[in-house]
This record gives structure tokens, C-alpha cells and sequence, in this order.
């Protein structure tokens, strides 16, 4: 955190940030090995925690109010 803060501090702020990212610790083969696999767990997580919303917890979406909004009766005007 200290270099980053150092180099944001420096003059060429666009050349600071790219010494620090060059010289962190990250693999560039990181993405390659493990983001597909990465990208498919998400989407798994997502689906199950979205199936058991919709399916197991009970909530009433009310989706659409056709056949559920009944103009009310005419009333006659009194005179």
C-alpha cells in the first residue's frame, strides 16, 4: 500500500502507477489458469441463490396487474 500511495505522490502519476503494477506479485498466467473456472462458479452461485429465491422463499412478485386491477362500479349521479 505504502509504494502505491508513493507512487500516486510521484509527479508522473500514469508512470508511478504502472512501476507499482509491474511490480507486484501477480502472475500474469493467474486469468488464463484460473478464470474460467472462476467465471463459472460465480454463475453457478448465482443461479442457486436465484432458484432458491424464487422457488423456496414465498415472495409475491406480482408481476403483472392484467385481471387483478377491476375498474370500480358506476354510480349513478343524484339529483
Amino acid at each position: 500500500m505504502f509504494r502505491f500511495v508513493k507512487a500516486a505522490m510521484n509527479v508522473s502519476a500514469g508512470q508511478g502507477a504502472r512501476q507499482v503494477r509491474l511490480s507486484s506479485t501477480h502472475s500474469p498466467e493467474f486469468h488464463a489458469k484460473y478464470g474460467t473456472g472462476l467465471m463459472i462458479g460465480g454463475i453457478a452461485f448465482c443461479v442457486s441463490v436465484w432458484g432458491f429465491v424464487l422457488t423456496q422463499t414465498g415472495i409475491t412478485w406480482n408481476l403483472s396487474p392484467v385481471g387483478k386491477v377491476q375498474p370500480k362500479p358506476w354510480r349513478e349521479v343524484e339529483e
